[in-house]
């Protein structure tokens, strides 16, 4: 085959990737590894969530107070 004739693909995107400057990243890059991918509890992300809402509500609700007074 001769360098002219080099076969290359049609679609150089990942139609699995919905943003457009993911869709140009090599196959490679996208992919995860074991390592990579984040290993949490559901009872850790349920106790983050009730912290996280707590925070928020104790914040709201001094705002609001020192608004009032």
């Amino acid at each position: 085959m001769s360098p002219l004739t080099t076969r290359r693909a049609l679609v150089l995107t990942s139609e699995g990737a919905h943003h457009p400057f993911r869709q140009t990243l090599p196959p490679h890059v996208l992919a995860l590894s074991d390592e990579a991918r984040p290993r949490r509890s559901l009872r850790e992300v349920a106790t983050q969530d009730w912290r996280s809402l707590l925070t928020t509500y104790c914040a709201t609700f001094v705002a609001v107070s020192l608004y009032v007074a």
